[in-house]
């Protein structure tokens, strides 16, 4: 009997991870919706991306503390902001670099800026939703760092 998607009833292989069809997911992945206390772990850790505060406080309050879900959030978001003022940093002397040529450096450097908060807005809102839908989404060398706290 041939595996049909639910949603489009694409035919598809047999252990395919999406749909060749519509792209929905065909192998579950473990959705963290856990109570810890008087929050759901996935607002908690959605909750800790909004800025650097929260995921301080996330990682000092005793019910989010040892909560191993709210924890790697938290990290991940402490070093994702450190890692977006190295990166801020870097792209700061960068502008000042392209912006001695005249006329194109300092457009490039617009379009660079441009392109970098843009891809760092879009990295926040990945990671963000991910939270909320109770995936431990790690990204790739900041997570390592987050899962090892």
């Amino acid at each position: 009997m041939p595996i049909t998607c639910p949603q489009c009833h694409a035919s598809m292989p047999e252990f395919a991870a999406f749909c060749p069809g519509c792209g929905r997911r065909m192998i579950t992945a473990p959705a963290a919706v856990g109570s810890t206390g008087w929050l759901k772990e996935n607002v908690a850790g959605a909750l800790a991306y909004l800025t650097f505060i929260p995921a301080v406080i996330l990682l000092l309050v005793m019910p989010f503390k040892r909560n191993h879900f709210v924890r790697f959030h938290s990290f991940q978001s402490v070093f994702l902001t450190i890692a977006g003022v190295v990166a801020a940093i870097a792209l700061r002397g960068l502008f000042a670099l392209l912006a001695l040529i005249p006329w194109l450096g300092y457009l490039l450097a617009w379009l660079m800026v441009l392109l970098v908060s843009l891809a760092w807005g879009f990295l926040w809102l990945v990671v963000m939703v991910k939270a909320l839908q109770g995936e431990r989404f790690k990204l790739p060398i900041i997570g390592d760092l987050a899962e090892k706290q």
